[in-house]
């Protein structure tokens, strides 16, 4: 433990405590009625670290980490956000003001790149909605305690986790025992993640519920273990001088003497996250333990849209002996207007900031599109006789085939997302597409009674079908 780290209680704030933050009080009145209106149909959630160490209050509402975590009032369209303020301004119930929320919710795409449609796995005939299983190594699992987090990130994907929405298909599991029995049938499965949320919220007993039964079973094709967390920024205090810090270190002790990789997949999204001395002292403490620290974070307008930024957080994290993963494009869910980067855009802040570190910090990848046949890398535009073009290519795919295939887009400067983008002139299509569709056919409703397998699972078949 970091000798001046003294103890912190977590203390968390929420839609209702808007008006009760002291920091909030130089904004107007309509100002903070713009953001309960936005607070009332995207999650709000922020806790004192955050708040009084991350965030510079002068620089409000420019602030990069006050943009990260705080609501705004572009998050929702116009319309939308004058028809929320009316109804609180009105007076109206709980009840009206949340069936508006919920209409608003349903239109901003809450389950991008078929997470509902396309991943969730099945175990003797039954789908498992604690689990998703995209790429044929890795196994997502979302243990129903870590289904919220530190603070929220504006931004993050699985806003509808918070929000309540669609509850019968909301990804959260208590039982560890289905995951392991889902192990034992599928040994191509390398790696789990653990996700959420944030699964560094629960206490160290409750993590040891769901990672002990891995340790006891011995999979011999179990390399790795994976936790997908924010709490180095958010909350590093968990590793340092929380109650059951070192409980949690011990288990990473226990994942390496068992003989598997532990990752935390840190989410670092500026540079800021990571200067608070106890935020080093966190990253010292887990590396110590024998985990590697793997930042990652997507790119994102009023944030980090900038190389400057992405070189200075890159070079940090390696000075800190943590390892550059992943920029990612900011997926086409929620407040994504607000959010969004051109492609095009994206590649040339990837490139800057690439050029401007060292060969360490070059262990990242990006910028990746986590899309509905896996995760499409932008890397560069380029000239194919007079058409100038996007050069993709996959670092994760539902069918593991088409991993590292180069293909091309046509170059669009205004698009966001990949897909908006269409292949370049002289192309029928991208060399995916008809195994795609039929994947997406082999998993419709109708068909999900006799299938027992992802949809990975079926590429084989489907590849030979098509080809």
């Amino acid at each position: 433990m970091g000798a001046t780290t003294q103890r912190k209680k977590l203390r968390i704030h929420e839609r209702n405590d808007i008006d009760g933050l002291r920091q909030l009080a130089r904004l107007s009145e309509g100002e903070r009625a713009a953001m309960k209106a936005v607070a009332a149909v995207l999650p709000f959630r922020v806790n004192d670290h955050v708040i009084e160490e991350l965030i510079d209050w002068d620089a409000v509402p420019d602030d990069p980490i006050y943009q990260l975590t705080f609501p705004q009032a572009g998050m929702l369209a116009r319309g939308d956000l004058q028809r929320m303020m009316e109804l609180m301004r009105a007076g109206a119930s709980a009840e009206q003001i949340q069936g508006a929320a919920r209409e608003i919710r349903a239109r901003l795409n809450p389950h991008p790149a078929g997470q509902v449609e396309l991943n969730v796995p099945r175990l003797d005939g039954r789908p498992v909605m604690g689990m998703q299983h995209k790429y044929r190594e890795t196994v997502l699992f979302f243990p129903a305690q870590g289904q919220t987090c530190h603070a929220y990130c504006t931004y993050c994907f699985r806003w509808p986790q918070f929000v309540g929405l669609d509850d019968e298909t909301k990804f959260a599991s208590r039982e560890a025992d289905v995951l392991v029995a889902y192990l034992r049938a599928h040994p191509e499965v390398t790696n789990v993640l653990f996700t959420g949320g944030d699964p560094l919220l629960m206490r160290t007993a409750v993590l040891r519920r769901y990672i002990e039964p891995l340790i006891k079973a011995r999979l011999p094709h179990l390399v790795s273990i994976r936790i997908g967390t924010k709490a180095p920024a958010y909350w590093p205090y968990r590793f340092v001088t929380d109650p059951d810090a070192d409980d949690l270190l011990r288990l990473f002790e226990e994942i390496r003497a068992a003989g598997m990789h532990i990752a935390l997949m840190a989410h670092f999204s500026h540079p800021r996250e990571i200067e608070p001395p106890v935020a080093q002292e966190a990253v010292r403490r887990i590396r110590s333990a024998g985990a590697v620290v793997r930042c990652q974070a997507p790119l994102i307008r009023h944030v980090n849209d900038d190389p400057r930024v992405w070189a200075t957080m890159w070079a940090a994290q390696v000075r800190l002996g943590a390892v550059p993963y992943y920029m990612f494009v900011e997926r086409d869910t929620g407040a994504r207007e607000y959010f969004e980067v051109p492609l095009a855009r994206a590649a040339e802040i990837f490139r800057l900031a690439y050029q401007s570190v060292s060969g360490l910090a070059r262990t990242v990848r990006g910028p990746s599109m986590s899309a509905t046949p896996g995760k499409v890398v932008i890397n560069g535009v380029a000239r194919i006789g007079s058409e100038q073009v996007f050069v993709l290519q996959m670092l994760q795919a539902r069918n593991p085939e088409w991993v590292g295939r180069p293909f091309f887009a046509a170059y669009d400067p205004s698009a966001t997302w990949f897909d908006q983008l269409r292949p370049a002139p002289g192309g029928e299509g991208f060399f995916f597409e008809r195994e795609l569709q039929a994947m997406k056919r082999e998993r419709r409703p109708r068909d999900q009674d006799r299938r027992s397998l992802p949809i990975y699972g079926a590429s084989a078949a489907i590849h030979a079908a098509v080809s």
